[in-house]
């Protein structure tokens, strides 16, 4: 981790993160950088698995991709927020997708925020930090 990244404060509000990814090299990627900022983070690969894993591990947050199998990133966030259980549970898209017309429709979703892939992991850290 660089000293830039470890200057980014983590959230006094979010402690555990569920990172929805079907990429392995960016879940072990994401996973890492906020374990090592002191998050608790669980990885689901589609955005069923992420359905299916709200329940149990509760997360104070969601990074979910849009480009996924069985359930994409933004039938996902869609569902997430028709869920009065679940529909308080800030999601932030992190995609590859980096058209204003992809951002514009995740956020009317119910997204709180939108990272285009690649990022910079000090950048990342900073807006979960300010959720």
């Amino acid at each position: 981790m660089s000293a830039e990244t470890k200057s980014v404060m983590k959230s006094d509000t979010v402690n555990k993160i569920l990172v929805a990814e079907d990429s392995k090299t960016e879940q072990v990627h994401l996973k890492q950088l906020l374990e090592a900022s002191g998050y608790e983070v669980s990885v689901a690969d589609s955005g069923a698995a992420a359905l299916e894993s709200i329940d149990s591990f509760k997360p104070d947050l969601i990074l979910m991709d849009i480009i996924m199998q069985e359930g994409d990133g933004y039938q996902t966030c869609r569902k997430l927020k028709r869920n009065d259980e679940t529909k308080n549970i800030p999601i932030i898209m992190v995609s590859s997708k980096s058209n204003e017309v992809d951002r514009k429709w995740a956020l009317k979703l119910g997204a709180l925020d939108y990272i285009v892939k690649p990022y910079v992991d000090a950048e990342l850290l900073k807006r979960v930090g300010e959720i």
